[in-house]
């Protein structure tokens, strides 16, 4: 067999069907806007400014502000569900309101649902079901650990991308995906799997020794790169170390410190101004 083409499960695909982007609109909002910028929703309702809680929906309005300001300023939305799901099924609606809004009247920022979800073939048909035909995310975040037949029902999807964790930014990484190197046997064997083009992979800002060797592994897939802001991360040495001249295709998440910069009735001031201190200190190459 060719060097240049890789067999799985009895199927042949060739590295150039692996390199091909997986989202040309996101690389043309990434040029256009001069931003690598993710805006994470992590919204927790006990954080929000008081005067918003007397809406109906506080937690989608907060959402729905902060979108209307910043959509020209970020290339991408990430919802961490968790903040959505501990509220039951009112958190349930916030975030269904929230990405039928991006939907509607920003279909050009690429969304993100951060749901980690992981387990076998049928479950994950189900996540996939939940995540990309009901919710129509554009991508949803996994944990790999089972093994690759819990990512296959995600690849199913056109123009839905799966994003594997592989070296992410918290302390407990060292537990597991830092031993014999783990973190680059999860990526070597997702590159090896039919529409590994699509796949994306999370690794943590704080590992920027590690994302010159990685981005060395996957030239051409996304990398979501979480921890710049309040995990105090260097957006400059993040930037440096995952692109180059040919190849900007990072998304860069920051939530915390941007959606919580101000508490009160101008928070959204404060958020914009955040947002365009993290884009203003990028040099684009």
């Amino acid at each position: 067999m060719p060097l240049d083409v890789i067999e799985y499960a009895g199927c042949r695909i060739t590295h150039d069907e692996m390199r091909k982007e997986v989202s040309a609109e996101a690389q043309s909002n990434i040029k256009n806007k001069k931003s690598f910028l993710c805006l994470g929703l992590d919204t927790d309702i006990d954080k929000i400014p008081k005067h918003l809680l007397h809406n109906s929906d506080p937690v989608f309005e907060f959402n729905k502000v902060l979108i209307d300001e910043l959509n020209k300023k970020i290339v991408a939305v990430k919802l961490n569900t968790a903040f959505y799901e501990s509220r039951g099924a009112a958190g349930w609606m916030s975030m269904e309101k929230t990405i039928d809004y991006l939907n509607r009247y920003y279909p050009n920022l690429f969304t993100i649902a951060d749901a980690k979800r992981g387990d076998i073939g049928n479950t994950s048909k189900m996540y996939a079901k939940a995540f990309f035909e009901n919710l129509n995310f554009d991508s949803i975040t996994l944990s790999p650990y089972m093994g690759m037949d819990t990512v296959s029902e995600f690849l199913a999807y056109d123009e839905k991308y799966p994003i594997l964790l592989a070296l992410t930014s918290n302390q407990g990484s060292n537990d597991f995906q830092m031993p014999n190197n783990l973190y680059e046997t999860v990526i070597t064997k997702s590159m090896n799997i039919k529409g590994a083009k699509k796949i994306m992979f999370v690794v943590g800002a704080t590992k920027s020794d590690f994302l010159k060797h990685i981005r060395k592994i996957i030239p051409d897939n996304f990398i979501l790169i979480p921890g710049v802001g309040a995990q105090g991360a260097d957006i400059v040495e993040v930037v440096n170390s995952s692109t180059d001249l040919e190849n900007k295709k990072i998304l860069i998440n920051v939530s915390r410190s941007i959606i919580y910069a101000g508490n009160d009735e101008n928070f959204v001031v404060e958020a914009s101004k955040k947002a365009d201190e993290l884009n203003n200190s990028i040099k684009f190459k």
